[in-house]
């Protein structure tokens, strides 16, 4: 009698103990790292999800938030790829008006054209990475590692403004890690994956324009300084982004297409 009344006891203790958010925060990050079965999308879904992609990508209004996203994931790129061929990352800095710069320090010519090449491409390879987990069932371990990439990047931030815009996009991250289901979160991967696509193809759009009509910008050119550091014309380093960009769209698009087909199939069979 004594042993129940513990054991009820203890129970009724834990579950009024306080919830401690980082540790919780925490469990939910480490749990991301295992495979979940496969999201069932549907054709309604995904056209859904493609509206929403284009509607925050395309608008200005709402350009002015989502596309602060793809500037953080353009940074990243720079870093990143710069870490990777041994380089010297001098930090990072972001402004609201969707313009960013990555300080590196290199010795030779070719790790800096590497780092400087991988900021238009990487937001459609990010996307196209996560609509790949999102459809396969690695939805939690992306929306963990993007979180956790994120929340490591503010040390190399160095203004006030990069670390106000990092800040909301971790919390952000942070707010679906905590509240949205594991069995949900390859939808979500699937919608932003999608809308990262969407929006290199408005970032690349924009560099073209800035060579095509506002020559006064090109110095901030990717293309151009890609250009002064290897003489390959602008135009050319233009189309090697287009071409990463094209290739993860294609990559995304090979699960999307299935379930259209499928969608599009029924659809016929019913009508």
């Amino acid at each position: 009698m004594i042993d129940d009344i513990s054991r009820e006891l203890g129970t009724v203790l834990t579950l009024a103990a306080p919830v401690n958010p980082a540790e919780t925060w925490w469990d939910r990050i480490l749990a991301g790292f295992t495979h979940a079965p496969s999201p069932q999308v549907t054709g309604t879904e995904l056209a859904v999800v493609i509206l929403f992609a284009v509607a925050v990508s395309l608008p200005r209004a709402s350009w002015r938030y989502f596309g602060l996203l793809a500037t953080v994931t353009h940074e990243l790129g720079h870093a990143f790829a710069a870490l990777m061929t041994g380089q010297r990352l001098g930090g990072i800095r972001l402004s609201l008006d969707h313009s960013g710069t990555t300080t590196t320090y290199s010795r030779g010519g070719l790790p800096a054209a590497w780092s400087t090449f991988w900021g238009y491409p990487v937001p459609a390879v990010v996307g196209s990475v996560m609509v790949w987990c999102g459809f396969n069932g690695w939805g939690p371990a992306a929306m963990s590692v993007g979180t956790l990439v994120l929340l490591a990047s503010v040390v190399f931030l160095r203004n006030g403004i990069g670390l106000l815009i990092t800040a909301a996009t971790v919390l952000a991250a942070s707010l679906l890690v905590l509240f949205v289901p594991a069995e949900f979160n390859g939808h979500v991967m699937i919608a932003l994956g999608l809308a990262l696509l969407v929006a290199a193809v408005r970032d690349l759009g924009k560099l073209a324009n800035v060579h095509l009509r506002h020559r006064h910008r090109m110095p901030t050119s990717d293309a151009y300084l890609l250009y002064r550091a290897t003489k390959v014309p602008a135009v050319i380093w233009i189309a090697a982004f287009a071409a990463v960009v094209a290739g993860s769209w294609w990559v995304a698009w090979q699960p999307v297409a299935e379930v259209l087909a499928v969608a599009f199939a029924q659809a016929a069979r019913t009508a």
